[in-house]
């Protein structure tokens, strides 16, 4: 995993202040791939329950991010019960590492 102990700290902390305690996070992609290079910070949010204004709450989450780690990208999926399932979303589970 291609993330400093403070990065992986800012990102659990924020996303718990923008989604709630419940929420689990999980990195993937190239980032979580140690022997890639370069590549966005992608992450996948979990929630047990159905989130109110998913679209607000992400760009919330990235803006935050961004402030918090310096601007670079971060993409951001958002899974509730609500969600249909996509490829992207199982390759996220699949592959993803909790942080």
């Amino acid at each position: 995993m291609r993330l400093s102990k403070n990065q992986i700290e800012v990102i659990r902390r924020t996303v718990r202040e923008v989604f709630g305690a419940e929420a689990d996070v999980k990195l993937f992609g190239s980032r979580a791939n140690d022997d890639a290079r370069g590549g966005d910070i992608d992450l996948l949010v979990e929630m047990p329950t159905i989130v109110v204004e998913p679209e607000r709450k992400t760009l919330q989450l990235v803006a935050r991010l961004q402030l918090r780690l310096g601007d670079q990208p971060i993409d951001v999926l958002v899974l509730d019960p609500s969600t249909p399932r996509q490829p992207i979303y199982e390759q996220a589970i699949r592959t993803g590492i909790k942080l």
